[in-house]
């Protein structure tokens, strides 16, 4: 799939977020508009995924993931644009957004195993996990023979989490070298700026002190950027050090008034908002909303 496709898609999944975090008025609409630019492009392009089709038509899911590329989502509470870029994917009907935070829906505010969603292999959201759980698959890819690759999102405040550097000494002791994470550096948190809630100050020189091989991405909202970045970081595997991608990202990107603040976290567009977003948000018309 061409980068041009890809930016059809991300403009579609960015649509469906507002709109699935107004439905409900609750939900996190920064950090997933911030980085779907990253999830359409692993999903769509990068990742290699089972594309053989169920009896109901969509993607056939198994949680041990042999044979396949591995996603863990470590910030949870990004869920809308995990649930949309899914969905969008085929491992799910896009009508199930809709249910987004609703009761009984299998699309929880943040992504939980028990409902047996298609595509979610661990509940996150109780932040500093993800990168562990990731460490975790790897070596057992490696333990099975298993070719393939693993990647990590987390969120740059969640860098502030002791759990983090556990398993940031971790991977390069084992010497995980199919193991791809990524931080998104929105420089936002809920509480403010990351800078004045805790300085994360050098990221790029604390991953390199502890083994790993660090890149970044300068704009994680320029799709052309984040492809390249990610063929990038494929390349570097399997020479002895897992990979960290610094990416840089708005919080917001795509929507005017969302940017670049800390105050859209967590909190949802009113009726006169969410029109606004949409607005802003023109689709090709070949996907189409749910």
């Amino acid at each position: 799939m061409q980068n041009q496709e890809l930016q059809a898609i991300a403009v579609q999944v960015r649509r469906d977020i507002v709109r699935m975090v107004h439905a409900c008025q609750s939900g996190h609409p920064g950090g997933s508009l911030g980085c779907t630019d990253l999830f359409v492009a692993l999903y769509f392009q990068q990742m290699k995924i089972n594309n053989r089709k169920g009896k109901d038509t969509y993607l056939s899911f198994n949680m041990d993931g042999k044979g396949e590329d591995l996603f863990f989502l470590s910030n949870g509470h990004i869920s809308p644009v995990f649930y949309s870029t899914l969905a969008r994917r085929g491992y799910f009907d896009v009508k199930e957004l809709a249910t987004f935070r609703k009761i009984n829906s299998r699309l929880q505010g943040h992504p939980t195993t028990h409902e047996h969603l298609p595509g979610i292999r661990i509940a996150s959201g109780s932040l500093g996990q993800g990168l562990s759980v990731a460490i975790g698959a790897a070596l057992a890819k490696r333990l099975n023979g298993d070719k393939n690759l693993v990647y990590c999102l987390m969120g740059d405040g969640e860098q502030q989490e002791g759990q983090v550097w556990e398993a940031a000494q971790a991977a390069p002791h084992h010497k995980i070298d199919n193991l791809i994470a990524i931080i998104d550096l929105n420089g936002q948190q809920i509480d403010g700026p990351t800078e004045k809630v805790m300085s994360n100050r050098d990221l790029k020189a604390k991953y390199k002190a502890f083994g790993w091989n660090v890149m970044e991405i300068k704009d994680g909202n320029d799709m052309t950027q984040v492809v390249a970045g990610l063929r990038k970081a494929k390349r570097l595997t399997g020479k002895g050090q897992p990979i960290m991608i610094l990416m840089k990202t708005e919080m917001g990107a795509g929507v005017d008034y969302m940017m670049g603040s800390h105050k859209w976290h967590g909190v949802a567009p009113n009726d006169e908002q969410l029109q606004t977003a949409l607005n802003q948000l023109v689709t090709t018309g070949t996907i189409g909303d749910y």
